[in-house]
């Protein structure tokens, strides 16, 4: 899948520092200024700047100024919602996953497959989950510096209803690749429990990594019937990736509207 988010370095760091740590949130306009077009007579080494359209900086209230913070602010914005619309094209967030129909309000999502016998329902939230996949080196000196993915891997809740009686596993993606003679999985049961009717913290539940080992592949074998396979985790983790991305969209639209005066 192709990169939804760029994590860069802010361009004021690469003038003093080789190297430095990714952030989650650095703008992509960072990238914008390391690739903008030399002037007539300096170094040609860069590749050729985004053509980004300026908005006015003219006030819906009428008063034509603004301070110099809300019109750079204004500026940045702008470029950064080019940059981002860019690289989201053509990533849409699909209303069906594997047979589940999704349902998003704001950060939470949830997928709903259900029969005559038992109700699947897999819900997380996409608040605080990207993060670069891998953390590249950053060469300040290269034309185009080697960035990481950046992607959703939210924890997320499978709930299997039966009757009113409720089987639930909470389960997190794990990180890094699979050691040599290790399962190849996508993701670790953290929790199970099961309960009658609604959930309360009163609830007992038992931590995956104090399970029995073959209790707990048999679990995973469970849950790959129910339709939460290693595939389908993947495949979730692509929604979550596209759903974050157009959310953080929607707020940079609603930020720079917000500045620039709008309603």
């Amino acid at each position: 899948m192709n990169n939804l988010r760029l994590a860069t370095l802010r361009f004021s760091s690469l003038a003093t520092k080789a190297t430095g740590s990714l952030g989650k949130r650095d703008f992509t306009r960072s990238l914008w200024h390391m690739t903008k077009k030399p002037a007539t007579g300096a170094s040609n080494d860069h590749v050729t700047v985004l053509n980004v359209h300026k908005p006015s900086i003219s006030c819906t209230c009428g008063c034509n100024v603004h301070t110099k913070a809300e019109k750079e602010l204004v500026e940045c914005l702008a470029e950064e919602i080019v940059a981002e619309r860019k690289v989201q094209k053509g990533k849409a967030v699909s209303s069906t996953l594997d047979g589940f129909n999704v349902k998003i309000v704001g950060g939470d999502v949830e997928l709903i497959k259900e029969t005559e016998k038992e109700k699947v329902v897999v819900s997380f939230n996409v608040n605080h989950t990207v993060d670069t996949e891998e953390e590249p080196e950053v060469n300040p000196n290269a034309d185009k510096p080697e960035l990481g993915e950046m992607r959703s891997k939210p924890q997320f809740e499978v709930d299997i209803i039966k009757s009113g009686t409720t089987l639930s596993f909470t389960c997190s993606y794990l990180q890094g690749e699979a050691q040599e003679g290790e399962y190849n999985d996508v993701f670790s049961i953290d929790e199970m429990s099961i309960f009658e009717g609604e959930w309360n913290d009163k609830v007992y539940a038992v931590a995956g990594d104090v399970l029995d080992g073959y209790l707990y592949d048999l679990l995973l074998n469970y849950l790959e019937e129910k339709g939460i396979s290693q595939e389908f985790a993947e495949k979730l983790s692509d929604l979550a990736t596209a759903h974050e991305h157009t959310s953080y969209i929607g707020l940079l639209e609603k930020l720079s509207k917000f500045t620039a005066g709008g309603k």
